[in-house]
């Protein structure tokens, strides 16, 4: 590295005993910090309402409660589709109170996919809001596992009977006034179960310890840049489901006392400059997406935010365009960091070093990862390309996939977990993200796996066989396609089966275009050359 301030060597202090629910509620107790406010939902429809730490430490501890009164023990999932809400942190720190196991999911799933995803965690309690209970309710006996149904929102709950308990969140937590402490987790004890885009063509559990709260402390340490003078506010453009935004928008500003500031509802580029004005919001944390709306589609600039003084981003990479013109247009940088669903976020750029535009930074100080060869396990020389590998013991990093025993062992072994990842060193110590040498499509900060589409769509009648890829249509710009064949003698519209995959798919997984094709591109072997399917081989285009 030249002419670089080395950083400072660290030292994990992971405890015998660790509960994220206990460290990101109550820790501030004591302190001036629990009257502070914890974090505030600025909801289109519902206004403004906002939690302290002391209100934040009672609601998670009836919470947890209320699980142990309905016989749910600790280990247990609890599966959590909610918008963005006060319940949201409510049940996913409240559940790892009691011991259990949190499976955050997003609002954007279908019945279907949710079904699957309660079927495959084996979840005994689901909590969601009630519009979607009444898509759920017809379909619950799908889910055998479930035996306690937690709603949240405005509403009646109905009278119609279930073969499952339906109560009624809110008020369930307020009748309780006495609690059980906390349970005194192991450190490597289960905490949350994330789901993450699969190879298979089904999501994949990703298992996380309590002591990944612990192996955050580095991201929050050299990339959020939290001031230690005064009481950041932390403005986050995310959905707490995902996992960029349950570390960097829920865990981590809880576990240092900060405010969190999230919004419910339609995305519009002038509010977040709006929200940051009306909560001094001293922190913006967006994808590039958002980046680029503000940028393309507001006059907004510094004068407009003047308690702003740190961004971040995440999610996909962010163009050197856009770089640029946010410095000009606000004065400040936007500082990028690198995770993924197994490990979170490990590489970033820091203030203590200038950005290198296209660099994905460095390594956060404690996760000392290598760049190998996985077939030597050697390390690569500066300039070459290699493996991003994490040493198995890190704390930040996933306890096991959940159910694939055989997936865990095939990508954590030797000592090491291979990411996948490729990257390659410059001379100066900087590392370039290279990504997966798979076919995950990244689109507007989301990781969408083809196989997941491709399996939806041919389970419909008509299609013979699907392939679903990343169609660039600008810089940074890649929306999701799919390429349709159809069974001989089939005339289904490609506007028909964009409705169907609009139907059966999330919405940031949903092809935004699916093309009707006579035949693929093929290997010998009769492998799609993806690379080689574009509009050039199309019969129709759906009319998006």
């Amino acid at each position: 590295m030249r002419n670089l301030p080395p950083f400072p060597h660290w030292h994990w202090q992971v405890p015998t005993h660790f509960n994220i629910g206990v460290a990101c509620s109550d820790r501030h107790l004591a302190t001036i910090t629990g009257k502070t406010i914890a974090m505030i939902v600025e909801d289109d429809e519902l206004g403004t309402d906002q939690i302290t730490y002391a209100q934040l430490s009672r609601r998670t501890n009836q919470f947890a409660q209320l699980l142990r009164n309905q016989g749910i023990e600790s280990g247990e999932r609890v599966l959590i589709r909610l918008p963005n809400s006060l319940d949201y942190p409510t049940a996913f720190l409240g559940a790892m109170k009691l011991g259990a196991i949190s499976v955050p999911t997003s609002t954007l799933l279908t019945v279907e996919e949710v079904i699957y995803l309660a079927k495959d965690s084996g979840a005994r309690v689901l909590v969601t809001d009630k519009a979607f209970w009444q898509q759920l309710k017809q379909e619950i006996h799908q889910c055998p596992e479930i035996q306690l149904v937690l709603l949240s929102g405005q509403g009646e709950l109905d009278d119609v009977k279930q073969t499952v308990t339906v109560l009624d969140l809110n008020t369930s937590i307020s009748q309780i006034e006495s609690w059980l402490p906390p349970k005194e987790t192991l450190a490597d004890d289960p905490a949350y179960l994330v789901y993450t885009s699969g190879t298979t063509g089904y999501p994949k559990g990703v298992l996380h310890a309590h002591r990944a709260m612990i192996g955050r402390t580095p991201a929050s340490t050299y990339w959020f840049d939290f001031a230690s003078d005064k009481q950041d506010r932390i403005l986050h453009s995310g959905k707490f489901n995902w996992t960029y935004v349950l570390g960097s928008g829920l865990m981590d500003p809880l576990y240092l006392g900060k405010t969190v500031i999230v919004h419910e509802g339609k995305n519009d580029a002038n509010l977040w400059t709006r929200l940051i004005a009306k909560h001094e919001a001293t922190i913006f944390i967006g994808v590039p997406t958002i980046y680029r709306q503000l940028l393309q589609k507001t006059e907004a600039g510094k004068s407009d935010v003047p308690s702003l003084r740190h961004c971040m981003s995440a999610g996909e990479h962010l163009s050197d365009e856009v770089l640029t013109q946010w410095k000009e247009r606000f004065g400040i940088d936007i500082y990028e960091a690198v995770g993924m669903s197994e490990f979170s976020y490990y590489l970033c750029e820091t203030k203590s070093r200038p950005i290198r535009p296209g660099s994905a930074g460095f390594p956060q100080p404690g996760h000392n990862i290598k760049l190998l060869n996985p077939d030597t396990l050697k390390e690569v020389k500066v300039g070459e390309e290699g493996m991003i590998c994490v040493p198995d013991s890190d704390p930040g990093l996933f306890i096991e996939y959940w159910n694939l025993p055989e997936e865990t062992a095939k990508l954590r072994h030797d000592g090491w977990f291979f990411t996948g990842d490729y990257a390659r060193y410059d001379k100066d110590g900087y590392l370039w993200f290279l990504g997966r040498k798979d076919d995950i499509i990244k689109s507007f900060g989301y990781r969408v796996s083809p196989y997941e589409i491709e399996r939806v769509f041919k389970s419909h009648p008509a299609v013979s066989d699907c392939a679903a890829i990343g169609e660039e249509i600008g810089k940074d710009k890649i929306l999701v396609v799919a390429y349709v064949i159809l069974h001989d003698g089939e005339a289904i519209t490609a506007d028909e089966l964009h409705s169907f995959g609009k139907q059966h798919l999330a919405a940031y997984k949903a092809p935004k275009v699916v093309y009707i094709a006579r035949d693929f591109p093929r290997t010998k072997n009769g492998k799609i050359l993806r690379r080689e399917v574009s509009p050039q081989i199309a019969l129709e285009r759906s009319d998006t």
